[in-house]
């Protein structure tokens, strides 16, 4: 089924061309993402799409009854309500389904109605029909739902305020709520920013199960080749289709031009051979009038444009002035916080010249901290950072949060560079894609991706011997991205970054280090192999308990070790049992509410007014017990 059909669609901002003869189609199922560089008006046709801003020619063609759901670019949830309840809200309609439907069913087991046939029958109809319709649009889930929702995108307090959450949680929290409300298309504007990897991994498996259409935009090349069947690319004002994910879309797009190309150069060739012969044989009497016919032609030939390739990219590479020592870093059991409080402790490791480092690990773990604390922005609680010989640091906040000022671009890096002249200045900007007046635009007044470009610029000027990063890549686009990694593989000194971009790591990391709530872990090698390296640990780990079951049988030493292991195994086996247990409990009791208003719609019974009453009561007794079961299912499962 045909959701939504976009037909020649163009936007002016002024008299700025954007977008000119958009044409784009969206079915049932389709995922497709919509790529292009920083600025080529990929939100704007979001934008539009969504009904939040106006085009200026050509038709967007969508179906009344299609819901469309639309999450922008750090779109935060502002509420003075819990997170349970904000997210209830969603369900307003089914809560209000149920009220009725328990009204309906105080009215059947009213003396009044039982005894009147009509009317009984009239409000057993009307019952019926709303039973039906609240089962159909998952009346009896709802609520799991919910909690399946806030447990992937790592909220496990639903009671917390969301006054109280941070800007990255609460646009978290926002994509959660869209994702509840099920519309028939979905559109996300960048959805995973702020997002760790394993949230990452639980939403791109949310979205490959989603009923609806997808229409996202989205920096992350990983995620786009696990969730999206078709890449829709703008470029120059226009847009054009590929079918399959974002590495067959790049492979397409290649192919497309080394074809074309070919095409062009043959046809140009062979207008030279014409040109030539037309040229040599016009004038001589006995070759005239084939000459004519080579010019004739050339005339009725449909020329073919040369194609464009890719528009330009930014150049850049990171230099260092001095080399530093061959130990760069050393972390020693340092606990690093905010005020006291805190975030991260029994962190330790090594950073070598030459190494590059990733740095993972959950939301909220303290990795940005701990770059901060590296850096000395923040001071430790407890423990050490050791700096080696000749060590010069550049350090990339992925805030920009310096980038505030009211300078304009060329003074905000000239005065940091007075000795430089003017030209060198401007080709270094005109090098991260600052040309023309962009060199005259106000700092503040930038884009993110504009603003991430720029600091890019200050830390190659610095030519530190030691990069620290975070989240380089956050506000980039895919092209931008890849000239970051290339000029960072080719850097002669040492990384140590916070990245949740898999590409990324999987590029740059030679090491990566992974923070918990047990301190940190080293894993040699990239993110693939840190992958594979973790699942085989977890595989060792529970080996090595049976191993120690079977020492500890023998050892009487280990008894006390033994012993607790055998306590602790012993509370796990139960909570799995009491979780099967009341799993299964779960589903009977929802059969049998359903079986029991089943039977209140049956002739045999709504007749014998004491049987209506016998089972209503236990249908609302049993609803009761279920609410029950639920909640205790939900805290035996975060323990």
């Amino acid at each position: 089924m045909i959701l939504l059909q976009v037909n020649q669609l163009s936007k002016y901002y002024g008299a700025d061309l954007i977008l000119s003869n958009i044409k784009l189609e969206l079915q049932t199922r389709d995922r497709v993402a919509l790529v292009g560089r920083n600025g080529a008006g990929k939100s704007t046709l979001l934008k539009m799409i969504a009904g939040q801003l106006s085009h200026d020619d050509g038709e967007i063609i969508k179906p009344k009854e299609v819901a469309i759901g639309y999450l922008a670019q750090n779109t935060g949830l502002e509420s003075r309500l819990s997170i349970w309840d904000e997210m209830l809200t969603v369900f307003e309609s089914v809560q209000m389904m149920e009220k009725n439907l328990r009204k309906l069913e105080g009215q059947m087991a009213d003396p009044d109605v039982f005894n009147d046939q009509a009317k009984y029958e009239r409000v057993l109809k009307e019952y019926d029909q709303l039973q039906v319709k609240f089962k159909e649009i998952g009346g009896y889930q709802y609520e799991a739902d919910i909690r399946s929702v806030l447990h992937g995108l790592n909220f496990h307090d639903p009671s917390t305020l969301i006054s109280s959450l941070s800007g990255g949680q609460k646009t978290r929290l926002a994509l959660g709520k869209l994702l509840l409300t099920k519309p028939d298309i979905l559109i996300l504007d960048e959805p995973t920013n702020h997002l760790d990897i394993d949230t990452l991994s639980w939403l791109e498996q949310y979205l490959q199960g989603y009923d609806g259409a997808i229409l996202i935009v989205s920096h992350d090349r990983y995620f786009l080749d696990k969730v999206v069947n078709q890449v829709y690319e703008v470029s120059r004002h226009h847009i054009k289709k590929y079918t399959g994910n974002y590495s067959t879309y790049l492979d397409q797009k290649a192919a497309n031009y080394e074809r074309d190309m070919k095409l062009f150069e043959k046809q140009q060739q062979e207008i030279a051979n014409l040109e030539d012969f037309v040229q040599r044989n016009l004038a001589r009497a006995s070759t005239t009038k084939r000459a004519q016919s080579r010019r004739k032609q050339l005339e009725k030939m449909d020329r073919m444009d040369r194609p464009l390739g890719d528009e330009k990219s930014a150049s850049f590479s990171f230099e260092i002035e001095k080399q530093s020592g061959n130990d760069v870093l050393k972390v020693n059991s340092l606990t690093v916080g905010y005020s006291g409080k805190k975030v991260s402790e029994g962190i330790s490791f090594r950073v070598s010249r030459g190494e590059s480092i990733a740095l993972v690990g959950p939301n909220g773990i303290g990795k940005s901290t701990l770059l901060k604390t590296i850096i000395k922005k923040q001071p430790s609680l407890s423990g050490s950072v050791q700096y080696g010989s000749n060590l010069s640091i550049g350090y990339y906040d992925q805030e920009q949060a310096e980038l505030t000022s009211n300078k304009r671009v060329l003074n905000e890096l000239w005065d940091d560079y007075p000795l430089k002249p003017e030209k060198e200045i401007r080709t270094t900007l005109g090098n991260f894609l600052f040309s023309g007046d962009d060199v005259l635009k106000i700092v503040s007044t930038l884009s993110g991706g504009e603003k991430a470009r720029l600091a890019l610029a200050k830390l190659m000027l610095e030519k530190a011997n030691l990069l620290i990063l975070d989240e380089p890549t956050n506000h980039l686009d895919l092209d931008s991205k890849e000239v970051l990694e290339n000029a960072l593989i080719d850097y002669p000194g040492t990384i140590l970054f916070v990245s949740h971009d898999r590409y990324f790591i999987n590029r740059i990391a030679t090491k990566v280090i992974e923070l918990s709530n047990e301190g940190s872990t080293e894993f040699l090698g990239d993110y693939d192999y840190y992958v594979e390296k973790k699942t085989e640990i977890e595989e060792l780990v529970q080996l090595e308990k049976l191993s120690t079951k079977a020492v500890a049988i023998s050892d009487p030493q280990d008894k006390t070790t033994y012993q607790q292991d055998k306590e602790s195994k012993k509370q796990e086996r139960q909570r799995k049992r009491k979780l099967e247990e009341l799993e299964l409990k779960i589903e009977e009791l929802e059969e049998m509410i359903g079986e029991y208003e089943q039977q209140l719609c049956d002739p045999g019974v709504f007749q014998d007014h004491e049987k209506v009453l016998a089972i209503t009561e236990i249908n609302e007794q049993s609803k009761a017990d279920l609410e029950k079961l639920m909640d205790e299912w939900a805290e035996l499962a975060e323990e």
